[in-house]
């Protein structure tokens, strides 16, 4: 063979070896109905729920954090898209600009009708309103 025929194929190689290692991270999209169906299968995989905090007001509903008595645990309640609420357990300390958060996304799996996760990504679109924008360019005249 030709230098050029196994350099190519160690490419191929490397390429599909880096594709296989990336795809036991991937995690799907899906309803608390879905993670707790998965679960009583006994799926060990790892889902991504999106959803809304529920508030009163200015107030969220359901919120469990002591800093005090224990930094790294947070419990709330999260209500995904299908309108079904769920407590969800975080072993870490509350993330800053929780209660600001408009929509969470939340990775993990449901243990024992609770729904543990290990990571918290917060959506804030009301951070981006058009009159800031506004006066944060520059004019051209």
């Amino acid at each position: 063979m030709k230098k050029s025929h196994i350099l190519v194929l160690a490419v191929i190689a490397a390429a599909i070896g880096i594709i296989l290692s990336t795809a036991g991270d991937v995690s799907q999209y899906v309803s608390f109905k879905e993670a707790r169906e998965l679960a009583a299968e006994g799926s060990p995989t790892k889902v991504h729920v999106v959803g809304r905090l529920p508030r009163d007001g200015q107030r969220i509903l359901g919120l469990e954090y002591n800093p005090t008595l224990d930094p790294n645990y947070f419990a709330f309640t999260l209500v995904d898209t299908n309108r079904i609420a769920q407590r969800v357990v975080y072993f870490n300390p509350k993330p800053q600009d929780f209660d600001k958060s408009e929509q969470i996304v939340i990775t993990g799996s449901m243990r024992n009708n609770v729904f543990v996760a290990d990571k918290i990504l917060l959506k804030c679109p009301s951070k981006y309103v058009e009159k800031d924008i506004k006066g944060a360019t520059a004019s051209v005249n």
